[in-house]
């Protein structure tokens, strides 16, 4: 099986830190991976390379399965071949209802003159009540965004990276702030959304990583350290130095 993500040897520097330090990493179409390592390890400058917010300095970021290089493109084109990025902070239209949010997020002719005339359409309002459905909002349409609980702001930001049907999906840490209800739905959620598309979770929480019951690959300092499942990572005495602590 082909990778849907290659990341081949990459390497990024920020005067004089090698933040990323000849990594590679790939995922496959329909898997769930977590991504684990202490602070500075270079998760984020990982995400910010894949999604073309940072170029690297060297090395290849290859999509899909013409392995087209995704270093030519920018983060908007990037966007539009399936890659979503969902942030720490959920960013959501709180003076907008739940409906509104994941309206602006549908797949839409962006013009202005298809903005200043867009009417809402039957399709339009099933894939609404579809996606808020999937993340567990149908009885919260009419609400306004800023009213929902973190744990639902933050199911409300995937209701919308979803709406425009991504082939990949980065998460950074959905458990923060959450509470032991809305963990367990998100762990439920992202587990069904791998059925159907590459999902990759950067997490620092461990129970929850262990709910998610997938491969994990452990970044420190800018390299993959260790793969595999998280007991087996957990046991790495490398691992156990610099992250777990002994």
């Amino acid at each position: 099986m082909s990778a849907l993500l290659e990341v081949s040897g990459i390497s990024k520097s920020f005067d004089g830190f090698k933040a990323i330090n000849n990594l590679s990493f790939s995922i496959n179409a329909a898997e769930l991976r977590a991504v684990i390592g202490p602070n500075g390890a270079g998760k984020t400058t990982f995400m910010d390379i894949v999604t073309g917010k940072t170029r690297p300095d060297m090395g290849e970021v290859l999509w899909g399965a013409t392995s087209k290089s995704l270093l030519k493109l920018s983060e908007a084109q990037i966007a539009r071949e399936g890659i979503g990025r969902k942030f720490q902070r959920p960013t959501v239209f709180e003076d907008q209802s739940v409906a509104d949010n994941l309206v602006m997020a549908l797949k839409a002719d962006r013009s202005p003159f298809a903005v200043l005339g867009w009417r809402p359409t039957a399709a339009s309002r099933d894939r609404v009540s579809e996606l808020a459905t999937e993340v567990g909002l149908a009885d919260q349409l009419s609400r306004l965004a800023g009213e929902l609980s973190h744990g639902q702001k933050q199911w409300l930001e995937i209701g919308m990276l979803l709406a425009s049907d991504p082939r990949l999906l980065l998460v950074d840490e959905p458990a923060a702030g959450m509470t032991l209800a809305e963990r367990e739905q998100t762990t439920t959620l992202l587990c069904r959304l791998a059925e159907t598309r590459a999902v990759v979770v950067v997490e620092h929480d461990m129970d929850f990583v262990r709910r998610l019951n997938c491969k994990v690959t452990v970044l420190h300092q800018g390299s993959v350290l260790a793969e595999g499942s998280l007991d087996h990572v957990t046991r790495n005495p490398d691992v156990i130095d610099v992250y777990l602590g002994r």
